[in-house]
């Protein structure tokens, strides 16, 4: 199966237990060994939500065994900056410019996105990002 990189609105839900289609493949994902990726905005997201210790603790380290996607910060930057305002002439505001630097790593190593973010749905329709539908 393909490399997906699961947002963190997927990660959210699959770490408090939600069942849903998209935590229902992380889970085969993770089971399976099949190629789940992450980037460093993703880890971050994640890992500044968690209030427990341990579970911080816990999270980080099975977060890091997963493959990460790693690009200049600079680039990436520039990238999502570039993204940000190409959508916004389009007519469309990200709420969160994290997610356009999310979407720079999908489209720079060519990974789809599992998500429950409206905005990628956004982002999508203007750009090379592909999405798990």
């Amino acid at each position: 199966m393909s490399p997906i990189l699961f947002d963190t609105s997927v990660w959210i839900d699959f770490l408090n237990g939600i069942r849903s289609k998209n935590t229902d493949l992380l889970d085969q994902y993770i089971k399976e060994d099949l190629p789940v990726m992450l980037c460093p905005t993703i880890i971050q997201e994640i890992l500044q939500g968690i209030k427990s210790d341990q579970q911080h603790s816990e999270v980080k380290q099975s977060l890091l065994s997963f493959t990460v996607l790693n690009l200049d910060p600079v680039r990436a930057a520039v990238l999502a900056a570039d993204l940000y305002r190409l959508l916004r002439k389009k007519g469309l505001t990200i709420r969160r410019s994290n997610d356009c630097l999310i979407a720079v790593y999908a489209i720079h190593f060519d990974v789809k996105v599992c998500h429950t973010d409206r905005d990628f749905d956004s982002i999508a329709k203007f750009s090379p990002m592909q999405i798990i539908k």
